[in-house]
């Protein structure tokens, strides 16, 4: 069993979209100007229904990181232990992202550990083989 997210939503569509040819993209609110990740329908700040997408540079810096062991979900224990990182962009300062850190685009998320990882570290956006049609964005140290 594999956990992909839904590419189709009308409101996340244009990041899958972007992923798939690779770049990182992030919603900015028609109206104040504002980032906003995770996409969503409405600017969290002035309430506008209006957003547009932008490409982000895909450079950013380690904000936080956990590596998760048994018990998960069967879908994610067959892979631990695994890292999970939030990524500050460089756009903002408030913008982050969730991913793995590996050290090539194909490499297995589980391939760098705690002591491979510091917080505050350089990261690149790196874009793998789609799976099930998917691109997940990682990223690389820099």
């Amino acid at each position: 069993m594999t956990l992909l997210p839904i590419v189709d939503d009308p409101v996340s569509a244009p990041f899958w979209e972007g992923t798939a040819v690779g770049e990182l993209r992030y919603q900015t609110c028609a109206d104040c100007g504002r980032f906003r990740h995770p996409p969503r329908p409405m600017c969290p700040y002035c309430h506008s229904l209006v957003g547009t997408w932008v490409a982000a540079g895909g450079r950013g810096t380690i904000w936080s990181f956990v590596i998760p062991h048994p018990p998960l979900l069967p879908a994610y224990a067959e892979r631990a232990p695994y890292n999970v990182a939030v990524i500050t962009l460089e756009e903002d300062p408030t913008l982050r992202m969730v991913g793995n850190i590996v050290r090539s685009p194909d490499g297995p998320i589980g391939e760098m550990g705690p002591d491979d990882l510091t917080i505050g570290a350089p990261v690149q956006v790196v874009f793998p083989e789609p799976i099930e049609g998917v691109v997940l964005p990682r990223w690389t140290p820099v």
